[in-house]
């Protein structure tokens, strides 16, 4: 058996198969089509158009007005070419954080005509690659928000570190027509074991625990989400019904809305509109 010909045979396959892999991979301009919104996929390197975008109204985002202006008046800045900065929305689960930048967007993005305001969704699984994106979007005119829902690491995770130096601290700058929204159940993005294993472990545990918080510190906007009272969350329910028309009188639907939340154990936004989708359903009505 010729071993040395085998191997060369070998060697050849390797070269067509990172051949292969390095032109795939190569990436063109990116293209912005009529679309506001997009999603960033990391296997083709290109942005894929969202025609039919999931936002709730403005004005049914309820019990978190101080929240609402001020996220408003960042994004506006930032898409007059203002200073802004990046924002991490943390908190109560299904209170509306990713739902208020949906529509922060939509309802800035329609008043835009020349340098739009771009929403464009990352997963956290591809937080590496976003040097690339960023390299490409700075070429564009247009102001593009990158958006990172429910944003956390677990132990062993290290593209945080990669995340950290993008918002702040790396060699390169950040692109001025870029800017970060993410939003995160916890307010360090850091699971709490994962911060009490470094305390535990490290030789010197305050320097090892402050490395793993200091990404939250890179976001100069913390807006916090907390649970609503049970009048708050009728309130929600109320505003819902009225505005798809739900023919219900009022005592019945706070008593049905308060036995569904009972049921679920939470309040929230949410909660409320999983139970304007039930209480739809059972009135035979269509909700756009």
């Amino acid at each position: 058996m010729d071993f040395n010909g085998e191997i060369i045979k070998f060697l050849e396959r390797i070269s067509l198969a990172l051949e292969y892999i390095s032109k795939k991979k190569q990436i063109n301009d990116i293209k912005i089509s009529e679309e506001g919104c997009y999603l960033w996929s990391n296997e083709n390197l290109s942005l894929i158009p969202i025609k039919n975008v999931n936002y709730i109204s403005l004005s049914l985002l309820l019990g978190i007005d101080h929240i609402k202006k001020i996220l408003i008046q960042n994004t506006k800045n930032f898409a007059e070419g203002f200073p802004a900065n990046n924002v991490l929305l943390w908190g109560a689960r299904g209170m509306g954080k990713s739902s208020l930048i949906k529509a922060v967007h939509s309802s800035l993005y329609k008043r835009s005509v020349e340098n739009r305001l771009i929403l464009i969704e990352v997963y956290r699984e591809e937080i590496n690659s976003l040097p690339t994106l960023l390299s490409k979007l700075k070429k564009i005119e247009h102001n593009f928000i990158i958006f990172c829902d429910d944003l956390s690491f677990d132990l062993h995770e290290t593209n945080y570190k990669s995340l950290k130096t993008l918002l702040e601290g790396g060699l390169i700058a950040r692109p001025k027509n870029v800017i970060f929204y993410a939003t995160s159940n916890r307010r360090h993005l850091m699971d709490r074991s994962m911060i009490e294993n470094e305390q535990s472990t490290s030789i010197y545990p305050s320097e090892s625990t402050e490395e793993k918080i200091s990404l939250s510190d890179r976001f100069g906007l913390w807006l916090g989400f907390h649970h609503c009272t049970q009048d708050e969350y009728l309130s929600m329910v109320k505003v819902y019904s009225k505005e798809y028309k739900l023919n219900i009188i009022e005592k019945e639907l706070y008593e049905a809305a308060i036995e569904w939340s009972v049921t679920r154990g939470s309040r929230s936004g949410r909660v409320a509109w999983q139970f304007i989708l039930d209480l739809a359903g059972k009135l035979g009505k269509k909700i756009n």
